[in-house]
């Protein structure tokens, strides 16, 4: 069988899926997760898991799997809902369009990219330079409507509704969710007897996901800065609420309100939120790079910062899942 029709195949699959579901309910359920998988595999990469002895990091009789999505195409997990958008909804003329901070933006620019379709992407000014420079190299269209990343969203609704283009959520749309779920059912494959998993977050689209597929079978853990505390304020007022955006993970991590779609799921599935100081963060980065030699954004390596800053204390003979997110910083210069 060609690509093509192999291709034809499985949109057609998980369209059949899709259909037996109820958006609002079960739209983010484990066969769908699974039916997309094959669409979006031959476009994102299987990525590895790095086990470590937790003595590396002072957590003696501790094991601990770090999942590297800042491998990735883009340098983040956001590809998987990226091209899983591009695949499975009908893209117009006028293109696609994202508000991002960054890592979505640059995600969707390279799908589209590789998939030959126009993108405009909403950047609020506070994104860092070398998340702007991945994404005009990879050919999208930039605009910067105002400092935060509620100016770029609005900025994106309007012209997407003046031109007709495909808005596609960095957190808030099924496809997004779907997408991103993908990454538990690599880690369920690779680690298939974790006992706890840590993921950081900002909309919620990737733990939302993550939780979808995993259903409770792991005790999955929020990670939030201080300073950035979506799904916080959110569970604790019953429903998604604005809060703060700040912190030194702002570009990546301060959505401002959880999402609609993920919330539910995290209402079932997820423990208490840990917040992390920004130090904690910090310390984190340092920490992959001086023990593993991995160069993460303060983003990505928030999740980490759940356990170095104390907040969580895994028990002796506990497996530990630590998603390490994105990888879109400057923060080492090989030109020196």
């Amino acid at each position: 069988m060609g690509r093509a029709a192999r291709r034809s195949r499985q949109r057609s699959e998980y369209n059949e899926v899709s259909t037996m579901t109820n958006p609002n309910q079960a739209a983010f359920s484990r066969e769908r997760i699974a039916a997309n998988y094959p669409l979006i595999r031959p476009h994102v990469r299987r990525t590895p898991v790095v086990q470590v002895e937790g003595a590396d990091f002072n957590l003696r009789g501790v094991e601990l799997y770090f999942k590297l999505e800042l491998l990735q195409h883009s340098g983040s997990f956001k590809a998987r809902g990226a091209f899983t958008s591009l695949l499975t909804r009908p893209v117009p003329a006028a293109g696609v369009a994202a508000a991002s901070g960054g890592n979505h933006g640059a995600a969707v620019a390279f799908a589209a990219r590789k998939l030959g379709v126009k993108a405009r992407i909403f950047v609020p000014s506070v994104s860092p330079p070398v998340k702007v420079a991945r994404l005009k190299a990879y050919g999208a269209e930039i605009v910067m409507p105002g400092e935060t990343y509620p100016d770029a969203q609005a900025a994106c609704q309007q012209y997407v509704a003046e031109s007709g283009a495909m808005q596609i959520h960095p957190f808030d749309h099924v496809e997004t969710l779907i997408g991103q779920g993908s990454v538990g059912l690599e880690f369920e494959e690779q680690v298939p007897n974790l006992d706890t998993l840590l993921v950081a977050v900002g909309g919620g689209g990737l733990i939302g996901g993550i939780a979808a597929w995993y259903e409770g079978r792991v005790k999955m853990i929020a990670v939030e800065p201080e300073l950035a505390p979506n799904l916080d304020h959110a569970l604790k007022a019953g429903a998604p609420v604005e809060a703060p955006g700040g912190g030194v993970a702002k570009d990546s991590l301060a959505a401002h309100i959880a999402g609609q779609l993920m919330f539910p799921l995290a209402q079932k599935y997820l423990d208490p939120v840990l917040l992390v100081p920004d130090d904690s963060i910090r310390e984190a980065q340092l920490l992959l790079w001086d023990r593993l030699r991995i160069v993460s954004e303060p983003g990505g390596a928030a999740a980490f910062a759940g356990l170095v800053s104390g907040r969580y204390l895994p028990q002796p003979g506990e497996r530990v899942g630590i998603l390490v997110c994105g990888a879109n910083t400057a923060a080492v210069d090989f030109a020196r």
